[in-house]
């Protein structure tokens, strides 16, 4: 066995006739200049060294090829580029033979498409997620994969993004067989068989032949979850193109539609958001700050929020101990988590092995006493000063003093919470979005005396937890719901100077949102902004201006979708404008003398914009949020703000 370099991040060894080469760039295996050059370079030497009959293609670590380097991007292209190097593996003479050790992303699996066999190992992820950066795979991914797989499903793979384990590309035919060990020999042993037979280039195979009404739905259905982004839509034409245009034509009006949407502002702003989660985990002051261990979890309230959290840290592996105030509640509780776990269960997220190993992990009881073998305790009750402060005061006598101790509150001040303990500085404020097991977002609010060592613990927790954690400074409704507060109340004043609900909602939804911000209040029910309205009622400053409507259909018991009205009515369950809001609208106006006016969608959607931006501003001033990127995913990943906009600070320009 000899070894050869080819590059700093490329190096092969030769055993017997077969040259293994292995790329070696941490932390990912990125496709970089020298990754790229040092590939060139070692089929280079394959092809003149007549020693060697075959090629392997193999990663360091848990990762094959995990895509671009994000170093390059936004930045001048340095030769060889990709497309070269896959048309060079593709075209090659010996065997050439992938070993995917790991997750093989983006480039990384359009140059396992070009090699002529793809062997995997169980622990294989293999996805083309460009799009979810706002561009196409530009290196052949929309023509080669069509041609292993069929267009619908290479359609439903390349337009959402989505990536699949080892066993599902298996099965798809992405890969030609799995190897549970020895993943090298396996490959020697294919490449040196390889060699006495024909070549198999994918590019050279036609696209299975498919049903043309198939290939429509999943065209159909990509498209609706788009939201009018620009690279899924091209995804998917360039995929079907692959049945009817030659390899050339294909690769060529796939680099070309890559580079177009490389420069497009989608692309740029899902750059940003891409770059934006990268630095919201680098928290000032913690770089050398251990977190604690944390085994146990102990959840006050297993209600809606409650439970949802339960079944988040079951998921991630702890154990978990759920607290209510009766037996008859806590067995409620575990009915409501056992309820989660079998749904995902029955929707195939999760085998009943699976779900029975969670449920061994979990005890609900009714004796609080249990938390005192929890490492950190969360408390998910009802949303009140006094019910809060109680609850911390009683749990000062159980938790040991080591265990940490966090408060989901919505809008409460965690600094007023944590003046009922006795060891403020084990608070930390753990603002989790609901459904809480589903839900990426999680706030991790800094109160005012919780300890680093704390802090960096609440953010191992949430990554635990596969959780977005945005660290965030302590203010009434914090980052979050601050915002959607001024956003809101913009909305409302827009409603009462002349656009009607469906007219903002319909706008929000042409830039991208899921749903606009009045059928969004109905799903939620309107009854709880309420009750915050009238406590802030007392301290509401006399000379602001407040917009009575939202009242006014609580009042007339419109609480939402819940009881099949609110700002819309819902005959039959499907949303519909009311004349009788429209009419409410036009009384609350004439009571103010207001002369109605006209808007336009842009109009609607720059005020709206502007109006969370001015408040994200604020936050910055206070010193709330640490980065406007970390307030754009704030509304990207918890009230549905469209990731291709970037987010309001980046749309507005706050870069």
């Amino acid at each position: 066995m000899s070894a050869s370099r080819f590059s700093d991040t490329v190096s092969a060894t030769l055993t017997d006739d077969v040259l293994v080469v292995t790329i070696d760039n941490p932390p990912v295996n990125a496709l970089s200049a020298d990754v790229r050059a040092g590939l060139m370079a070692a089929l280079d030497h394959a092809e003149k060294d007549s020693a060697v009959v075959a090629v392997i293609l193999t990663g360091t670590g848990n990762t094959f090829i995990g895509g671009a380097d994000i170093k390059e991007f936004g930045k001048p292209p340095i030769e060889p580029l990709l497309p070269l190097v896959i048309a060079r593996v593709e075209k090659f003479a010996k065997p050439v033979v992938a070993a995917i050790n790991g997750a093989a992303l983006g480039g990384g699996l359009e140059v396992a498409l070009a090699c002529h066999e793809r062997i995997a190992s169980p622990s294989a992820k293999i996805g083309l997620p460009e799009v979810k950066l706002g561009i196409v795979p530009g290196a052949g991914g929309t023509q080669r994969l069509p041609r292993l797989i069929g267009t619908v499903a290479a359609i439903e793979l390349i337009a959402n993004g989505r990536i699949v384990l080892a066993n599902e590309a298996d099965k798809l035919g992405i890969i030609d067989s799995l190897i549970e060990n020895s993943l090298i020999d396996s490959a020697i042993v294919s490449a040196r068989s390889a060699a006495d037979v024909p070549l198999r280039r994918t590019g050279t195979l036609p696209v299975p032949p498919g049903s043309q009404e198939a290939v429509d739905k999943a065209a159909a259905e990509a498209l609706r979850k788009a939201r009018g982004q620009r690279a899924p839509a091209e995804a998917v034409r360039l995929v079907r193109l692959a049945a009817t245009a030659s390899l050339a034509e294909g690769l060529a009006e796939e680099r070309r539609t890559f580079v177009t949407l490389r420069d497009s502002d989608e692309a740029a702003a899902l750059r940003h958001v891409f770059f934006a989660e990268r630095a919201a985990g680098k928290v000032d002051g913690l770089e050398k700050v251990s977190p604690r261990k944390i085994e146990t979890v102990g959840i006050v309230g297993t209600g809606l929020m409650g439970s949802g959290i339960a079944v988040a840290a079951l998921n991630a592996g702890y154990s978990v101990i759920g607290i209510e105030q009766t037996r008859e509640a806590a067995d409620k509780g575990r009915e409501r988590i056992a309820g989660i776990l079998d749904k995902a269960v029955q929707s195939g997220r999760l085998d009943t092995a699976g779900r029975d190993d969670r449920l061994s992990r979990l005890t609900v009881a009714a004796d609080a006493a249990e938390l005192a073998q929890a490492d950190l305790v969360i408390e998910a009750v009802f949303d009140d000063l006094t019910v809060k402060t109680e609850l911390f005061q009683r749990l000062d006598g159980i938790l040991r003093t080591d265990a940490i101790l966090a408060t989901n509150t919505s809008y409460l001040d965690p600094d007023a919470i944590t003046t009922a303990t006795a060891h403020p500085k084990r608070v930390v404020g753990l603002h989790f979005f609901s459904p809480a097991n589903i839900m990426r977002l999680l706030e991790v609010v800094n109160c005012k005396r919780t300890a680093p060592d704390v802090l960096a613990s609440a953010l191992a927790f949430a990554k635990r937890l596969g959780k977005l954690p945005i660290v965030c400074g302590v203010t009434e409704g914090f980052i979050g719901n601050r915002i959607f507060s001024a956003y809101r109340r913009e909305a409302e004043f827009m409603v009462e100077d002349g656009a009607l609900p469906h007219e903002i909602d319909a706008a929000l939804e042409v830039y991208g949102f899921p749903m606009g911000l009045f059928a969004v209040y109905d799903m939620a029910g309107l009854e709880i902004a309420w009750a915050r309205r009238k406590r802030q009622a007392a301290t509401r400053d006399p000379a602001a201006r407040y917009v009575v409507i939202a009242d006014r259909l609580c009042e007339a018991g419109r609480f939402g979708q819940k009881v099949g009205r609110g700002w819309y009515s819902y005959p039959d369950g499907k949303r519909t404008v009311d004349a009788e809001v429209t009419a409410l609208i036009k009384a609350a106006r004439a009571e103010k003398d207001i002369t109605p006016k006209s808007f336009t969608a842009d109009e609607i959607v720059t005020r709206l914009l502007k109006a969370m931006a001015d408040e994200g501003d604020a936050l910055l001033a206070e010193g709330i949020a640490a980065r406007a990127s970390d307030i754009d995913l704030v509304m990207i990943n918890g009230y549905g703000f469209p990731p291709h906009k970037g987010g309001p600070m980046f749309a507005a320009g706050r870069r």
